[in-house]
């Protein structure tokens, strides 16, 4: 018996000192993008060029240890050189100026406006995570795993989306990659935002112009169109086929993290009804992938059921069932998710999901772009079990008792939270 506990305690220990030795790898929180062949970033001169040679972090490289302990997941993509266009503000069209830093925990952002009232986000490739890391992870001089855990994010991932999300016809931000350098229009925020990769893409809210859809002429996000069914609930309702057909979409590019402050909603206008067509934003976190010793026991069904990794199946459907999904579509039959679900299987086609990648660089598609092709592949041609397996977990959930994530504040009787369509019955 002595000899098994001895076993045990040594190869614990042998965990924990492997385990703290590729976690304090790297001291570094955050680091900003590189740029090839600079010794100074400062000293160039970037009105010369309409490119530049970057990598999107460098915070990520592992070695044979961490990639065990930690996780390959896409380090070589964030450390990948790409060629992105540089963006100079006062060369957009539209009178573009600066309004405000966004609010996200992990990305720095910056919300501009167009003299028509366009809004559009600078949105930063590179993620701050040191909000989220733990006191004790600090004290403990851990918080590599946190910080590390961006990884499994893939940088570049919301480019393909946004084309795939074309071929499915589902609205999307029109995201473009970009380099911002140091400039006057910037002002303040340059010590923060200059020499810096971005995603230059469309806001949820404001003027909708950009979308070129008939009768649909501004855009709010979920709160927003609470307040508008609560004032207008026989007037305004969801376009239920586009939202199952978005989240199915979700499903199929492994993007876990959609809650309510990521969808906007553009309204038409038909006659006297108000319809909202879901406008799905933030793609952080499609194709993630999760892998390695540490993040696998952590990411257990049993504590972050959400947190999947992407994979050719889906293992644990019921897990990213979220509240926004019970709150907008538990009451959406199951014949309206299987007919969604064979519309995605006939405009994905593998031509259309291949032709999609093609807005990756040859350096990023070459490390990844054949293996998430063959995943969305897959997942494809199970998407109606899927749809009908998570119509049925929906219908099982629990019924909401709190608002939705960004509507906290808002002035809404339980009953209300309960349901969209609650409201007004």
């Amino acid at each position: 018996m002595k000899k098994v506990v001895f076993i045990v305690v040594l190869l614990l220990s042998v965990f924990l000192g492997l385990t703290y030795w590729s976690l304090s790898s790297t001291d570094r929180i955050f680091d900003t993008c590189e740029i090839i062949g600079a010794a100074d970033v400062n000293e160039i001169d970037f009105k010369k060029y309409d490119s530049v040679l970057v990598a999107a972090s460098t915070l990520y490289e592992g070695n044979s240890l961490k990639n065990v302990m930690q996780g390959e997941q896409y380090r070589k993509a964030w450390s990948a050189p790409v060629s992105v266009p540089i963006l100079y503000l006062n060369d957009m069209s539209g009178n573009v100026k600066v309004l405000e830093e966004g609010g996200g925990k992990q990305t720095h952002s910056l919300k501009l406006q167009k003299d028509d009232g366009t809004l559009m986000t600078l949105r930063s490739v590179s993620k701050d995570p040191s909000p989220l890391v733990p006191k004790v992870a600090k004290t403990l001089g851990i918080e590599n795993i946190v910080v590390d855990g961006i990884s499994a994010q893939h940088p570049y991932a919301a480019l393909v989306v946004a084309k795939l999300s074309e071929k499915a016809k589902i609205l999307n931000t029109n995201p473009k990659l970009v380099f911002v350098p140091k400039q006057e229009q910037l002002s303040d925020y340059n010590a923060k935002y200059g020499n810096r990769l971005f995603l230059l893409e469309y806001e949820t809210k404001g003027n909708a112009n950009w979308l070129n859809i008939k009768n649909v002429d501004f855009l709010m996000d979920t709160e927003e169109l609470q307040e508008l069914k609560i004032k207008y609930p026989n007037r305004v309702s969801i376009n239920v086929s586009s939202l199952v057909r978005a989240r199915l979409f979700d499903l199929l590019i492994g993007d876990w993290d959609r809650h309510a402050k990521q969808w906007g909603w553009a309204i038409e206008h038909v006659g006297d009804s108000i319809n909202a067509i879901p406008l799905p934003c933030d793609r952080d976190n499609a194709f993630f992938n999760l892998e390695g010793v540490l993040p696998t026991i952590i990411s257990n069904n049993a504590f972050l059921p959400e947190v999947q990794s992407f994979e050719k199946e889906i293992d644990f459907l019921s897990g990213l069932i979220s509240p926004f999904d019970i709150y907008f579509m538990r009451d959406i039959p199951q014949s309206v998710f299987e007919e969604e679900a064979k519309k995605l299987q006939q405009l994905l086609t593998d031509e259309a999901i291949a032709s999609s990648f093609s807005v990756w660089p040859d350096e990023i598609y070459k490390l990844d772009g054949k293996e998430l092709i063959t995943k969305i592949k897959s997942r494809r041609d199970h998407l109606i079990d899927y749809a009908i397996l998570f119509q049925q977990d929906l219908v099982k959930s629990g019924v909401l008792t709190k608002a939705l994530k960004g509507s906290e504040d808002g002035k809404m009787t339980e009953a209300q939270m309960t349901c969209f369509n609650c409201i007004g019955e």
